[in-house]
């Protein structure tokens, strides 16, 4: 029986390795043609691997750009013409948003180049190529070192070699480390910081279905949105200038009208920002039962607060829409992280896994010296931090969602600027914050965060050890017997930095008077305490474990390559550029619950909701569905709205370019289904899923809603009926 046991491990192990690993990964481009093209092409690419990363011709590549860090983008016509996600370019289409050009409920749309909207600080960034530079960064660099002494001489070593990289002037050198910083590569990039706002649907079309549909499939929401890149009359990079005329590409993407079918082989192309594949069982664990729960209670309270004012008025709903979706988004998003992990038996794999590595690693004599003791020291150590991770979440998710704390931190720091750098350290730094406040109050309202202060700070005072609370907070809110409404209204009514007339003149007084004014505000005061609670209780002793984890996460990872080497090993994602790829393909969510790929405009008539939050369809596209007025964008009397496939995704991917086995465009990716939330963690392909609107949906909007044909024109568009 013993040994029928160890036999099951490993046909469950082999299993889950070939079942998990279908469709699993985020590959370096530069590195297709070495590891990937083959099963690429057994699963029906058309195109090489040099067609998608070329550093000596145009490629795929030179069509993708990272859109303001957050998220992608692609270039669809020779005229710098880049296609996103709604939500990535909301925030631009919220600043130029007023009550009588109201473009978030509206929609926007430039009928030419004169009357594109530049939206300062959004950039986008291309890269030119990419290099292994592991055995330049990791020169010197030995196992007796501790953590600060690698990084000391990892740091020497990029800064030696960024000295010697050939490249053009307006680039720049990006260097970051790969499989928890056991390799490292370089990246040449090119940035643009003059990207204009060229049109974007209302929210009805560009977020239908907004917080009860986000995360959801069936989904029907056309999420894109679009800029133009300009440049110098050189076509290099240049700062915003009226003069700039449109970027000419080295490569613009082609667009398909055939769209896809069950089992057609997608790619999907961008810069997805973090996941976490490797992490032990432990970590998993705690992530479900401690992490997660404890941001999604916060988030949940906060969403209410908010959502009451938005309701009840318009003006605090422009000013809230887009932190109220970026609250929402991580919200929802966790909470299907620990539903998709729980359903797939997540830690149940894990624990498969460690086990035949466990295994491996004893039978051998050197991995048993080197690796031995790592899955037992990385479980003792996650035991360890485990309080001090929860108080960590608990300090994050509150201060950052109080905008009294907000500002407070801003002031504060030009104390912290002037004590540390004196009058010169204050001055740039005040020139920082004045910019920030300047942004920040338009998009501000006291009432809605005084609420805000009341029903998260009870939680931050009842809900964790009393020792992780501030003494200032705790004598606070004594004085008003714990009534929290009472204690938000005596802390708003007793500063002044929520108001911007008066903080504005304030910051135009000398130096000494301004500092003056900081240090004894009674809410600067509560921050500070605060601040220094954390810091004292949790901060220290949270950064030594974790400095300890990150040595022992880079030591397993490092174990994993070298035990399994049957196995292809993708990195972890970083916000470098990645392509994943995967077949067309619905799913079974739950028992008796089998959702297909495809929905159409049919689906978004079934849903809507006159006058609804969410659900409310604007006149012109009820007309259109009524009159099935689809031009060539329509197919047998149907119009697509939205696909999914098994590309392996996450967050930065937003606005990725979906294309089909020839590598033309066919859709644009903006999100995951819930269920498979946890593919950060643990992908499985059984549920993992992302969301694409179907390309022939974006052009139908364009065309035949906006009227914004010129855009049309623009474009390289192929298969399909003749437009």
């Amino acid at each position: 029986m013993k040994y029928l046991n160890k036999f099951l491990l490993v046909i469950i192990f082999f299993l889950y390795s070939a079942i998990s690993f279908a469709n699993e990964g985020m590959w370096l481009p530069l590195l297709l043609e070495k590891l990937n093209e083959k099963e690429m092409k057994s699963l029906g690419m058309k195109i090489s691997a040099k067609d998608i990363y070329n550093i000596n011709s145009g490629s795929l590549k030179d069509a993708i750009v990272s859109l303001g860090g957050f998220c992608t983008g692609e270039i669809i016509s020779g005229k710098g013409l880049v296609l996103t996600n709604h939500h990535c370019g909301f925030d631009a289409v919220q600043n130029h948003s007023t009550l009588e050009h109201n473009y978030i409920r509206d929609g926007f749309w430039a009928k030419s180049n004169r009357e594109e909207l530049p939206n300062p600080g959004l950039f986008v960034t291309f890269i030119v190529r990419i290099e292994d530079v592991t055995k330049q960064i990791l020169n010197g660099v030995t196992a007796a070192m501790n953590e600060s002494e690698r990084q000391s001489q990892v740091d020497k070593n990029a800064e030696a070699l960024r000295a010697t990289v050939k490249k053009e002037s307006y680039q720049k050198v990006l260097i970051r480390g790969f499989f928890e910083n056991n390799q490292y590569f370089l990246f040449i990039t090119e940035t643009y910081n003059d990207v204009r706002l060229v049109g974007a649907p209302p929210s009805a079309i560009g977020n239908f279905g907004k917080d009860t549909d986000n995360w959801m499939w069936p989904r029907h929401t056309g999420d894109f949105s679009m800029f133009r890149i300009y440049a110098g009359k050189d076509n290099k990079p240049a700062d915003y200038s009226p003069d700039n005329i449109p970027y000419t590409p080295k490569k613009s993407l082609t667009i398909s009208l055939n769209g896809v079918k069950a089992g057609d082989f997608t790619m999907v192309f961008g810069f997805p920002g973090r996941t976490m594949e490797y992490l032990p069982g432990s970590a998993v664990e705690q992530i479900m039962t401690v992490n997660d729960p404890a941001k999604i209670s916060i988030r949940e309270k906060a969403l209410t607060v908010i959502d009451e004012f938005m309701r009840k008025d318009e003006q605090i709903r422009i000013q809230y829409a887009s932190k109220y979706a970026g609250i929402q988004n991580a919200y929802k998003k966790w909470q299907g992280e620990v539903l998709g992990l729980t359903r797939t038996g997540a830690l149940g794999k894990k624990k498969v896994y460690e086990a035949e590595f466990q295994k491996r690693v004893l039978a051998n004599p050197q991995w048993k010296t080197s690796y031995g003791a790592v899955l037992q020291d990385l479980n003792n150590a996650y035991a360890e931090i485990k309080p001090y991770g929860f108080a960590r979440d608990y300090y994050n998710e509150i201060i950052s969602k109080i905008e009294l704390f907000t500002v407070a931190g801003q002031l504060n720091s030009l104390v912290n600027a002037f004590d540390q750098g004196g009058e010169a350290a204050y001055g740039k730094r005040k020139k920082e914050v004045t910019d920030f406040l300047t942004h920040f109050f338009p998009e501000h309202n006291s009432q809605v965060d005084k609420k805000l202060f009341a029903a998260l700070m009870k939680m931050y005072v009842e809900d964790q050890p009393k020792e992780n609370v501030s003494p200032l907070m705790k004598e606070r809110s004594l004085t008003t017997t714990e009534d929290f409404e009472k204690l938000a209204e005596k802390v708003y009514n007793e500063t002044s930095i929520l108001d911007s007339k008066a903080v504005n003149e304030k910051l135009q007084q000398s130096t000494n008077d301004v500092l003056n004014f900081i240090r004894t505000d009674n809410a600067v005061k509560l921050f500070n305490d605060i601040l220094k609670t954390y810091q004292s209780q949790v901060q220290g002793k949270l950064n030594e474990i974790q400095t300890r984890i990150n040595k022992l996460q880079r030591t397993y990872m490092q174990a994993q390559m070298d035990v399994f080497k049957e196995r292809k090993f993708y990195p972890d994602a970083n916000s470098t550029l990645r392509m994943t790829y995967g077949t067309v393909k619905g799913y079974e969510a739950r028992d008796a619950v089998t959702y297909d790929f495809y929905t159409y405009l049919d689906g978004v008539m079934e849903k809507y909701k006159p006058g609804d939050y969410e659900f409310d369809v604007p006149e012109k596209l009820r007309a259109l569905y009524k009159a099935k007025d689809y031009g060539p964008y329509g197919v047998g009397g149907k119009l697509p709205v939205c696909f999914i496939a098994s590309n392996h995704t996450t967050g930065g991917n937003s606005g990725s370019p979906a294309l089909n086995a020839n590598g033309h465009l066919v859709g644009l990716n903006f999100d995951r289904v819930w269920e498979g939330t946890m593919s950060d963690i643990n992908y499985d392909a059984s549920i993992c899923r992302n969301i694409m609107v179907d390309i022939r949906y974006v052009l139908f909007i364009i065309d035949k809603f906006a009227d914004a044909k010129h855009l049309i024109k623009e474009m390289n568009i192929a298969g399909g009926p003749k437009i």
